[in-house]
């Protein structure tokens, strides 16, 4: 990235400072599995009325890289950092080299050398907040009330995942589902996992 995200948000905060009546609201979202056009304001053809409003009155990243997992790209997006210096270089187990040491890049979890957008902008004045999928370390003990985080609801294990359709929950829940939905005819509402459908 040619301007690190932390760069950016210390430009943000001292202008911030300095005038603090006009200070912009700061919402960052993160969509697992969402594709680069996949939203109105950046070219798709699926209806986003209230994201493009919030793009076209705001600031979008057009150059953000993901690093094609969940957990390393939270990490990055938290942090300004590559994965790996976040401790966060695959997912969320602690992985060790042949003599049992620690290897810094797979921690598994935010490590405490990063700093978070939520402890810059803490710092500056802001009311920090964040909702849905953690996944930087929560099994650790990470957690992000403890990093810049003033309010938080989040999922205890990390995240929440639709089962696949061939899991033993999953093959439970269908059967008590109504014959008409266990075969796929899905009510206009209905989305195709309950309805023991999968997306290709």
């Amino acid at each position: 990235m040619k301007t690190s995200l932390l760069t950016l948000l210390a430009t943000v905060c001292s202008v911030a400072a300095a005038a603090p009546s006009e200070r912009p609201n700061v919402v960052v979202m993160l969509v697992d599995d969402m594709g680069w056009s996949d939203i109105g304001c950046y070219g798709g053809e699926l209806k986003t009325p209230n994201l493009d409003a919030l793009a076209k009155g705001g600031v979008r990243f057009t150059q953000f890289y993901n690093a094609a997992r969940c957990c390393p790209t939270r990490a990055s997006l938290l942090t300004g950092l590559y994965p790996h210096q976040a401790g966060v270089g695959h997912m969320t187990d602690e992985r060790r080299d042949e003599k049992g040491n620690a290897l810094p890049g797979y921690s598994g979890r935010l490590n405490d050398t990063s700093v978070t957008i939520a402890e810059v902008l803490g710092q500056a004045g802001y009311f920090t907040a964040m909702t849905g999928k953690w996944h930087v370390g929560q099994n650790l003990g990470v957690v992000p009330d403890k990093r810049g985080f003033q309010r938080t609801l989040t999922a205890a294990a990390g995240g929440f995942y639709f089962p696949e359709p061939r899991t033993r929950a999953f093959s439970t829940m269908a059967r008590r589902l109504p014959k008409t939905k266990r075969a796929g005819q899905c009510p206009k509402n209905g989305t195709p996992a309950i309805c023991g459908q999968t997306l290709v």
